[in-house]
């Protein structure tokens, strides 16, 4: 028997609907109409700021399509997220906050871990973290961050935040980053800190390596072919881990007929039945690619939950 669909709804990327300004409040609004339809969680991601390489590929056609490496307006706001999901958690009691996309290496590992621990704390367990590299050159030369250096950084960051979960005081002694005797409370809502995920395009062996030792669940760019699932999995049980441990997180694709329309929501939900079958439980969406109204993201909501009700027996 497959899981139930849990549904995220995706809170970046959404200016479409709000005449291209960071409407903060508004999407704080929607993360608790979301819990209050029924989804399970909702995403946020991050820059710190982008440059022209932002765009180096071509903007995309349609504005209310996702957000990849080269296609986006450096222009695109993209406010914080952590303090975007505390103002959340604030007001929802129950949905998981994703802080996606967390670029690692542009932060210090003890600001950020501490960071990561308070949100935790304040949503009592509630945080996922999938913390990556990125791709923008730009963004690393503007704050000063090594890009060629940036696998090692995010490396060296989860072995501090693991250290840092566990007793004070904490020494360590990396290529990049070192500190002794360091004490480091409150410390986060579980045990072993936050739940990561990771996630991205292929199958790489860095994210593998990560996903195994550190991972609670695995969100890739597209769909992993059976070669790449059976790497992971075959990984997984060499670590005496089960791939089953995983929430694996899919999504909807959006197809818009033009440019300046909206997606049909029913076509972009098609595929959930299929992802089920695989082991996927967790869904993205974002609601700008399919409505246009701020004031309608509740009832958009409500929406998807009835369709993916009918869709997969729920």
């Amino acid at each position: 028997m497959t899981a139930a669909p849990r549904m995220q709804l995706v809170l970046s990327e959404n200016w479409t609907m709000t005449g291209g300004r960071a409407d903060l409040p508004a999407l704080v609004r929607w993360a608790r109409e979301a819990e209050d339809a029924g989804f399970d969680s909702v995403m946020v991601s991050e820059h710190i700021v982008l440059g022209p390489d932002a765009g180096a590929n071509g903007v995309m056609g349609n504005p209310r399509d996702y957000a990849l490496p080269g296609n986006q307006d450096p222009y695109t706001p993209w406010p914080g997220s952590l303090l975007l999901l505390g103002a959340i958690a604030a007001v929802t009691e129950r949905l998981r906050l994703a802080a996606s996309a967390v670029i690692a290496p542009l932060r210090h590992p003890l600001l950020l871990a501490r960071e990561l621990g308070t949100l935790d704390l304040l949503s009592e367990g509630r945080l996922t973290v999938l913390p990556n590299v990125s791709w923008s050159r730009d963004e690393y030369d503007a704050l000063g961050v090594p890009f060629a250096r940036r696998g090692r950084l995010l490396d060296e960051h989860l072995e501090i935040w693991a250290a840092l979960w566990g007793p004070s005081p904490v020494t360590y002694l990396g290529e990049h980053y070192r500190f002794e005797d360091v004490y480091f409370e409150p410390k986060a809502y579980r045990a072993d800190g936050p739940r990561l995920c990771f996630g991205g395009a292929g199958m790489h062996d860095a994210m593998v390596r990560r996903i195994v030792r550190y991972g609670h669940a695995f969100n890739p760019l597209g769909r992993p072919t059976s070669e790449e699932m059976r790497v992971l999995g075959d990984a997984m049980k060499a670590a005496g881990r089960d791939i089953a441990e995983l929430e694996m997180i899919g999504g909807t694709r959006a197809v818009f007929p033009d440019d300046t329309s909206c997606a049909d929501l029913g076509q972009a939900l098609e595929s959930l039945p299929e992802q089920l079958e695989l082991g996927f439980t967790t869904f993205c969406v974002k609601p700008s690619q399919f409505i246009d109204d701020p004031e309608g993201v509740g009832g958009f909501c409500r929406d998807v939950m009835r369709r993916v009700a009918a869709l997969t027996g729920g």
